[in-house]
């Protein structure tokens, strides 16, 4: 494997732990730890087709939406790293029968990986 394998392969592994940690509710409801998370310049279309940044997103991260009881369930969880730091991922998620189909782009900064953006799609 070459060192540009490997760094793809952390690149991924880093955007995926980075996803998950952003579908926690004990980080979910600290808004400093999804600050960490998300990048400066972060946008998301919601799957209500509404438009968010990285301030306004905390309203409905921290409103427990999603539960230690009831964990939003991912699969299908895909990886490319597009370019030298910065790596897409697709993946579905069910939170208590919301199901969506979600995309994310990470990218490395000075202090760490961070979504740059996102979009949930809701499907039937």
């Amino acid at each position: 494997m070459t060192d540009q394998d490997v760094q793809a392969v952390q690149a991924v592994q880093a955007a995926i732990d980075g996803e998950l940690q952003l579908l926690d509710p004990e980080v979910r409801a600290r808004p400093d730890l999804v600050l960490e998370l998300l990048d400066p310049e972060f946008t998301e279309i919601g799957a209500s087709g509404r438009r968010w940044d990285a301030v306004s997103v905390l309203s409905v991260t921290g409103d427990g939406s999603v539960s230690a009881d009831s964990p939003v369930e991912v699969s299908e969880m895909s990886a490319t790293v597009l370019a030298p730091g910065i790596v897409h991922l697709t993946y579905f998620a069910d939170n208590q029968g919301r199901r969506a189909r979600r995309s994310s782009v990470w990218r490395l900064t000075e202090t760490g990986w961070r979504m740059y953006f996102h979009q949930g799609t809701l499907v039937p």
